[in-house]
Order: C-alpha cells, then sequence, then structure tokens
C-alpha cells in the first residue's frame, strides 16, 4: 500500500506550534555507512546509506551531503537496507527502508533526488542495522523499464514490483523461497545478497546468494521469468557479498564466509563471464598464508571494465585496505601502502593516533564520469581520493560533510563555559566549543568509548565528572573521571576496589555501570558503586555513602552543594542528602504516587528520572512513566504536571523571564501526535518546537535545554547526532 512520508503528521495542527530553527552540531561522519553508489546517468550525483542515520544525497554544486529522511516519524525507516539510483529518470531514487527484521519495512520513491518521498508498506522484513547490512545492493531497477523493480530479501526470497516500488509480489519462479524469519532478538540470515542487473543486456540479472544452501549466484536472461543456478565457481563456505557487472558485462563478485561486518575470517574474489560461461578466481590474496579476513567492497571504472578494485574487511593484520587492478585481477596493488589520510577537518577520527586505512570497508564505488574520483566506507565514516588513476602517493580525505551519523547517549549544557558538552556511543564524547566545527578530541585521559553519564557542578560548572565503558565490556584503567577546566582536560578517577561478586560478574566500576555525580560547588563526588562512595578530595579518598541503595542514579542539586536526591526504589521512597552526599534519608515525597517504580531503569544509559533546576535550589522534576511530577520544596511535597502530555525524555532550560520555573523540553505525545514539545509555564501548556521536516525519525536518547539561553533546546538522536533549536525570530517567550 503507497503512502506519504509521514501521514500522522497532519494531526498536529490539534496542537500548538512554535517555530523553530534546527542545526546539526558538527562532528562529521562518525558511524557506520554500509553502501555508497554513483548515478549512473548524472555526473556528480550520489546516494550514502546508513545503518541508523537514514540516507543521503551529494549535492554537488552545494559541496555537501543532503539528508533525506530527517521528515520521518517511524524509527526503523532510518535503517537503509538498500538504495538504488534509476538508470534512466536521474531525479528518481528508491531507498528500502527497514531496521529490524520486527520492525517496520517500505520501499520509498522519489522523483525529485530525495526532496519528497511516496512510501509502500511491503510484506518482507528487512535489516538496516542487522548483521549483512554491508550486503547488496538488494534494490535493483530494470534499465530497460524502470517500472520493474527486484528486492532480494534476508528472509523471503525474491520479490518484484511492476509500479515503480508501489506494490510488490513475490517471485515464485525464483528457486530459493527464502529461510524465514529467524527466533532470537539478533538471529538474522543473509539471504540474497545482491540484484545487478547488466544495462547493456535487455533481460539479463544475476542475484547473489548470502545463505548457507544454494547456488553461489543465479541469473536470468529474460527480466525474471526464468532463473537458472549459475554452476561451477567458488567452493562451499563462501558467501556471495557483493558483486558489480563491467561495460565488457563481466560479474565481479566479492565472497566471504560470514555475512559480517564482524566474525569474517576468509574471502575471494570470482569473476563471471556469460559469453563464455566461464569463472576465475582474482582473489588478490590467497592460499594457506592469506591474512584472516574477507573481501566485501567492488567497484569497476565506467572507463575501462578491466579497472577492478575490491575492499577486505575484517582483515586486522595488517589492515584492512582496496585491492587496485588495471589488468581485470591479473595483478593487484593494496593501496594502503602507499595512501595517506587526512583527518583535519575531522580530527577525532585519529582516535588519539595516525588513523589507520579503516575498518569494516563495505562499501566501495567508483565515479562513472571520472575515473580518479573513488570513495570507500568504514565503520567510521566515508572517505575519498581524486586520485585512484594516479601514480604515487594517494590522498584520501573523510567525505563527510553534512553526515552526521553517530549514537548520542547523554549530554550536559553547563551554567558556564562551553555551552554543550556531550557523551557518545563508540567515539566517547566532545566538548563543543564551536558548533560549526568538529571537535579537535574526544575525552581522554581515559578514553571511554562510551559515555554513559555526565555530571557538571552548578556553581563551579568548569568542574565535570563522567563515566563509561568499552565495547569489550572491560576499561582501561578506569570508568571514571572528572575536569577541572569545562571538559577540555579530563584526568582519572580511581575508587576502592570493591567486594569481588561471588557469581564472578565484573564489579559496576569496571564495566561502566556505576554513575558519578558531583555536588553544586565541585568539592564532593558521589559514585554508584556496589556500596555508594563519596569523596570530597576528588577522588584521593573515599568513604561509604550511608542510607543510599546503588545505582539509582542520584542527582545534585545544582545550587546547594549540600544536597542530593534519589529514588530508594526497594523502599519506594524518594531519599535526599543534606550533609554532602554522606548521608540519604526519607524526603517527605508528599502528594507522589504509592508506585514509584516506573521511573526505575537497569540501563546505565537511561537519563536520571529526577532533575534538578539549574538555577534554583530545591526545584526538581520527576518523570513517572509518562506523567511529569514538580517539587519547589527539596522533594518534600510534589504535584502532577506536564498537562496531557505522555512524557518519554524531558530536560530543563531557561525559563521566560517572567516565569519562576524553567522551560521544559520533552519528547512525547499529545493529542495522538508524537513530537518535541516545550513548556514555559511549569508543564501546564505545551507546544510542539519541531515540524515535519525536522523529525529524524523519533529516534531521541536525551532532551535538555541550556540554562543561560532562553529557548534553546538540545536533542540528543540515536543515529543523527546532536540537533539544537532556536526560537524563529518572534517566536520569543509566547506561552
Amino acid at each position: 500500500m503507497a503512502a506519504s512520508v509521514g501521514p500522522v503528521l497532519a494531526r498536529s495542527e490539534r496542537a500548538e506550534s512554535a517555530s523553530y530553527d534546527w542545526q546539526h552540531v558538527r562532528v562529521g561522519g562518525g558511524g557506520f555507512t554500509p553502501g555508497i553508489i554513483f548515478s549512473p546517468i548524472e555526473k556528480g550525483l550520489a546516494y550514502l546509506r546508513s545503518d541508523m542515520g537514514g540516507a543521503y544525497r551529494w549535492d554537488a554544486k552545494a559541496e555537501r551531503w543532503v539528508q533525506l529522511l530527517d521528515g520521518v516519524s517511524e524509527g526503523s525507516f532510518m535503517g537503509i537496507e538498500s538504495v538504488a539510483a534509476d538508470p534512466v529518470d536521474a531525479g528518481t531514487v528508491y531507498l528500502a527502508a527497514g531496521m529490524h527484521k520486527g520492525g517496520a519495512a517500505a520501499i520509498f520513491r522519489s522523483r525529485d533526488y530525495g526532496a519528497n518521498w511516496a512510501r509502500s508498506d511491503v510484506p518482507f522484513a528487512m535489516g538496516g542495522n542487522e548483521d549483512g547490512r554491508g550486503l547488496g545492493e538488494r534494490l535493483a531497477i530494470d534499465p530497460s523499464d524502470n517500472q520493474r523493480l527486484f528486492f532480494g530479501s534476508r528472509h523471503q526470497g525474491l520479490w518484484q514490483s511492476e509500479d515503480a516500488g508501489a506494490n510488490w509480489r513475490k517471485v515464485d519462479a525464483f528457486p530459493l523461497e527464502g529461510l524465514g524469519i529467524p527466533e532470537g532478538r539478533r538471529a538474522t540470515h543473509g539471504g540474497l545478497s545482491f540484484v545487478v542487473f547488466d544495462p547493456a543486456v535487455k533481460g539479463r540479472v544475476f542475484v547473489g546468494n548470502a545463505d548457507p544452501e544454494g547456488a553461489h549466484l543465479y541469473r536470468s536472461e529474460d527480466g525474471g521469468q526464468t532463473w537458472q543456478a549459475v554452476a561451477g565457481g567458488p567452493g562451499r563456505g563462501l558467501l556471495a557479498v557483493k558483486a558489480v557487472v563491467g561495460s565488457d558485462h563481466v560479474l565481479t563478485v566479492t565472497l566471504c564466509d560470514a555475512i559480517g561486518p564482524n566474525g569474517i575470517t576468509r574471502g575471494a574474489v570470482w569473476r563471471f563471464d556469460p559469453a563464455r560461461e566461464s569463472w576465475q578466481d582474482v582473489t588478490p590474496q590467497k592460499g594457506l598464508n592469506a591474512p584472516v579476513g574477507g573481501y566485501m567492497g567492488v567497484a569497476v571504472s565506467a572507463q575501462d571494465p578491466a579497472t577492478l578494485a575490491v575492499s577486505t574487511v575484517d582483515r586486522g593484520n595488517p589492515v584492512d585496505t582496496v585491492w587496485l587492478s588495471h589488468d581485470a585481477g591479473a595483478h593487484w596493488e593494496a593501496l594502503w601502502t602507499r595512501s595517506v589520510r587526512d583527518v583535519s577537518a575531522t580530527p577525532f577520527l585519529d582516535f588519539g593516533a595516525k588513523a589507520n586505512f579503516g575498518h569494516w570497508i563495505a562499501g566501495l564505488a567508483i565515479d562513472p564520469y571520472d575515473a580518479g574520483h573513488a570513495a570507500y566506507v568504514t565503520g567510521a565514516t566515508v572517505y575519498a581520493t581524486d586520485e585512484l588513476d594516479a601514480d604515487g602517493t594517494m590522498h584520501w580525505q573523510p567525505w563527510t560533510k553534512g553526515v552526521e551519523q553517530t549514537a548520542i547517549i547523554t549530554m550536559v549544557s553547563p551554567t558556564g563555559g562551553a555551552h554543550l558538552i556531550s557523551g557518545f556511543g563508540d567515539i566517547g564524547g566532545f566538548r563543543h566549543d564551536d558548533f560549526a566545527v568538529s571537535p579537535a578530541t574526544q575525552h581522554v585521559n581515559p578514553f571511554l568509548s562510551n559515555t554513559n553519564t555526565l555530571d557538571y557542578a552548578g556553581d563551579a560548572p568548569q568542574i565535570l565528572v563522567r563515566s563509561g565503558n568499552t565495547h569489550a565490556r572491560t576499561v582501561p584503567d578506569t570508568s571514571l573521571a572528572w575536569s577541572q577546566d569545562g571538559g577540555t582536560n579530563w584526568m582519572p578517577l580511581y575508587v576502592p576496589e570493591g567486594e569481588r561478586h561471588a557469581d564472578g560478574s565484573p564489579l559496576p566500576e569496571e564495566t561502566g555501570n556505576a554513575a558519578i555525580t558531583v555536588s553544586a560547588d565541585g568539592s564532593t563526588f558521589l559514585v554508584e558503586t556496589d556500596e555508594p562512595q563519596y569523596s570530597r578530595d576528588h577522588g584521593a579518598s573515599w568513604d561509604a555513602v550511608e542510607g543510599l541503595p546503588s545505582r539509582v542514579r542520584v542527582t545534585s542539586d545544582k545550587r546547594d552543594a549540600r544536597r542530593f536526591y534519589a529514588i530508594d526504589f526497594a523502599n519506594n521512597r524518594i531519599v535526599r542528602s543534606y550533609d554532602g552526599g554522606a548521608h540519604f534519608m526519607e524526603a517527605g515525597g508528599h502528594g507522589l504516587p504509592g508506585d514509584l517504580s516506573p521511573a526505575y531503569s537497569a540501563n546505565r544509559e537511561a537519563p536520571a528520572p529526577i532533575l534538578a533546576d539549574p538555577n534554583r535550589a530545591g526545584n526538581l522534576w520527576l518523570q513517572l512513566g509518562g506523567d511529569l511530577w514538580h517539587s519547589p520544596d527539596f522533594g518534600e511535597n510534589w504535584d502532577r504536571t506536564g498537562g496531557d502530555l505522555d512524557v518519554e525524555r524531558y530536560g530543563l532550560g531557561k525559563g521566560a523571564s517572567d516565569a519562576d520555573v524553567p522551560a521544559l523540553y520533552a519528547l512525547g505525545t499529545k493529542q495522538g501526535v508524537r513530537a518535541i514539545w516545550r513548556s514555559l509555564d511549569g508543564g501546564a501548556n505545551w507546544q510542539r518546537i519541531n515540524d515535519d521536516k525536522h523529525q529524524w525519525g523519533l529516534r531521541i536518547r536525551m532532551v535538555t535545554g541550556d540554562p543561560r539561553l532562553f529557548g534553546r533546546v538540545y536533542i540528543a538522536t540515536d543515529g543523527r547526532g546532536i540537533v539544537y533549536g532556536d526560537p524563529k525570530s518572534g517566536a520569543g517567550e509566547r506561552k
């Protein structure tokens, strides 16, 4: 069934709105973009797909990537399984969108380069953020009839549309029906890994198979009416993952022993010549002495079909690379040996050392209009060169202007210093002094790949603390750190080793599970180890906290250094400290419902349920499920606020000039509209502040305001980086 991109958005007219301008805090690239393609018929046109941050089009005139799906409100559609550029009409492009096998899946079609979309929900599952997301492209357009499309699904065989993607039916004649949707949260299949047409031979189409059963390759010479397995070629144990056909009609196929992006240990590159019905093994490195890893990315020059490029994947020794051949694979050159990468525009990519060539190099493309222009993707960003056809040192640079493909876990806007300090997944996080410039470095000393908690001292905002973890669930030395210069430099914090767990599981401070909080004056650090501890001397010594359960996400008052707040879930009560965190005792909690458990989360990345007004002592806010509660007196008495907004995430910012409450910002649902909202009267009334073009899949991890700038809001997305908004001129302090 065909639909517009966001039919639910028409209901937003029922809720009052305020106009906002939206921009991104620049980091540059940052995440896995598994596929990149060039238009075969328009110079300077390219598309990039990401696994959780939508899709992009290269705007050659503006010299930047343009995000194509910020207008969708369904988070699943931000995981792109495949992209296809029309070989007849340059303005037409298709996206196969669906993040996980249990989520919504659709084919999007645009006739105007992605400015507007029609959406067709489909009956087959996708996995744009599952294992195997580097395979493809699964979606292909018949160059002899551009209303006909094929899609190779992961679980349910081959599908066809004869009306430009509006309706789909399964191709019953195709030999493989698919293995069906697997059980298990992370279980998936490679399925039909690519669909490739030969544009010069009407009716010829190839389909690859990345499941263990069946042939590597299937072929049709009559536009898909009949199919045959292509005999011969690679041996068993390898899966066909990607392919490209050259102007000589020869198909080059890369193969791996797993679907990736991790876990690949060997691979191969083979070429199939339909005229001779023959295969040729052109693997750059083969045999028992070949390095561990496989081959995935593959490209051919439009000017010379003998010029091939393939990429390795999961080859850590010596390094993943791109291999280049000018004689159809008879001889290869590893480009990393004469390549340099200039990451000065996005210096965090050095990760404190010289940037290597890359990893997870799943996507690779050569510009059909410029044999020197080529690009490859990595797990961190996209790189391009204009020297693929030149001798000597080959220079690569991040091709990321306009791309923000990161997941933000936490952030703070302090009462002084930089207006934003962030905590990212995979790349740690940053101090953001200039939102238009990629920060010079991540948080280091220690570097923790995921920053789980951040806090600042309200009256001494140059003092910050953080906790975090690495992918291996162990940390280099310590998971805790503090800064005395607003997050520019960090120093490690150490807590005394706790009693080892009887079951052998690691201690919370060893995994990033121990949240850290700082008092308003910066003198006290409180860490939620198994037995919570506090320090009055910046970590030189520690004492046990009395009356506080562990891992309940403590909140510090931002204006009164003596006071901390938390929920004692075991005893279903609000607790607070009057002596700088040494002791906690029950607060009044009058007016609150009898059950406080809706505020509990075992997720170390979840925001704290209690927030303290950055500009007023004792002014507290609490989220219980979708409800919001307010206490003006240090947690003694509470009133339900929030009106008719069902709150998912919320944050506080500078209030209106005549208000005694902060501005409230929230991700929530009102009158059937899920959106970003603002309240200037303590939650009694809400205005929608995002619009239909700025939704980012509504994959939002955190929302917070700025305590110094009225109207400024920061949004931590899961896949589209940090977005910040300011009221448009004239929006002002209207309530």
